[in-house]
């Protein structure tokens, strides 16, 4: 099985790994149910490096990707060129507040349920 790694340079990978961050509590949350059983056919992983970016949650069998905003994510004219370049390599974006994560989180996980059903 071929790492996803392997198509990007060094020297991204590096900087991209050091933009990690640590999780905040929405996206803490967000992983739980990410996690959950009705999500169980689907792999998510969290903290992928994509580019010199730095993916929240990814599920690359679906090439979608979840975002939490509130944290290195919070300007939006980054985030559109950012989404702009991911829908270039063919992924689509689901972005959330930190608020609607800990609030409405059965909501969340409907709508990412719906996106992964999308051919």
């Amino acid at each position: 099985m071929e790492s996803h790694h392997r198509a990007i340079p060094r020297r991204r990978l590096h900087y991209a790994k050091a933009m990690r961050h640590i999780a905040t509590d929405a996206e803490k949350k967000l992983w739980r149910l990410l996690r959950s059983r009705q999500l169980e056919a689907h792999k998510f992983r969290r903290q992928v490096p994509i580019g010199n970016y730095i993916a929240d949650f990814v599920c690359h069998e679906r090439k979608l990707i979840v975002e939490v905003d509130g944290g290195q994510h919070a300007e939006s004219a980054r985030d559109v060129e950012r989404d702009r370049w991911l829908a270039q390599a063919g992924y689509r974006v689901l972005r959330y507040w930190n608020n609607d994560v800990l609030k409405n989180p059965n909501g969340v996980l409907e709508a990412i349920l719906a996106e992964l059903s999308v051919k």
